[in-house]
């Protein structure tokens, strides 16, 4: 099931009167969903699924409950759209992989695209563990379908890498989750990182660092001895949008 149908048919058409112009209607109605589904990452993040209300959902968006209903049916189909949202958003960045690339930029790019996401959307990346704690009754379809096909079209871009000596013989799908797992920690787990680091809130500085750092980490790890970039190698390291 792709991220398409996960969300199909969760959104009702707007029916603004008739004096209100087409492009009018269409900018209320995406304003409109843009406020609740914002809305909704934040409140589901927090609550889950089942602890999550569309009343507290509107609250938050500042709209009245009616409006929420007129554009999603259900809570059902409002979790749906923002699944539908993260998925896009988490997942895409992999798409970076090519065999026509030099790995230790694809890579680079990678880790840096999550690392944004981590401090920026921080929610997005709680919505999408906390389904997949819960045991996936909304992805499950999704995850052993799609999500696979797509991790296994990368790992054959990372075995022609390693073919053709650019990067050290590794197991593609694991070397995949382990560079989800050392960028999204900070979001997941930002609690955690932030006592650590006694922070009341982690600064550009901190996902800088931690964006070097991860990106030394990993291309030391995977790149062939005489590629390997040196301790020190000044790269981009800013943590800004993704391209």
């Amino acid at each position: 099931m792709s991220k398409q149908r996960i969300a199909q048919k969760t959104v009702r058409k707007s029916a603004a009167p008739a004096t209100v112009s087409g492009s009018a209607r269409r900018q209320i109605r995406e304003s409109n969903e843009t406020r609740l589904l914002e809305a909704a990452e934040h409140v589901f993040a927090e609550r889950g699924f089942s602890g999550a209300t569309t009343g507290a959902i509107a609250d938050r968006a500042g709209l009245p409950k009616a409006n929420l209903h007129y554009y999603f049916r259900t809570k059902e189909a409002l979790y749906r759209a923002v699944l539908a949202n993260v998925l896009e958003l988490w997942l895409d960045a992999l798409d970076r992989f090519s065999p026509e690339r030099e790995p230790a930029d694809a890579i680079a790019e990678y880790i840096a695209a999550k690392i944004y996401w981590s401090k920026t959307r921080p929610n997005a990346s709680k919505v999408f563990a906390n389904e997949v704690l819960h045991g996936a009754a909304f992805l499950g379809d999704y995850l052993s379908v799609d999500l696979r096909r797509r991790v296994e079209r990368n790992a054959v871009v990372i075995r022609q890498w390693i073919k053709a000596g650019k990067l050290r013989p590794v197991d593609p799908r694991h070397f995949i989750f382990q560079l989800w797992a050392v960028t999204q920690h900070y979001a997941d787990f930002e609690v955690q990182v932030r006592a650590v680091l006694g922070r009341a809130r982690l600064t550009d500085a901190d996902y800088q660092a931690a964006t070097a750092s991860i990106t030394e980490l990993v291309l030391r790890g995977c790149l062939p001895e005489a590629s390997a970039r040196p301790v020190g190698t000044k790269r981009p390291l800013d943590v800004a949008a993704p391209s």
